[in-house]
């Protein structure tokens, strides 16, 4: 499931935040990043799901 997760947190890195953790602070630091910059949201999101 973590696999499937990292595709889609590659693809729409909010996206894969929000299937880990839900509407949390770590969900709405991904959209900030993602808005400021595409790799530093990828970055995150993939950060988020492998520490889970």
């Amino acid at each position: 499931m973590d696999l499937i997760r990292i595709i889609v947190a590659i693809l729409l890195p909010p996206l894969g935040v929000f299937l880990q953790v839900g509407l949390g602070k770590h969900f709405w630091i991904n959209i900030v990043l993602t808005l400021l910059g595409y790799i530093p949201g990828i970055v995150h999101a993939v950060w988020v799901i492998a520490k889970k």
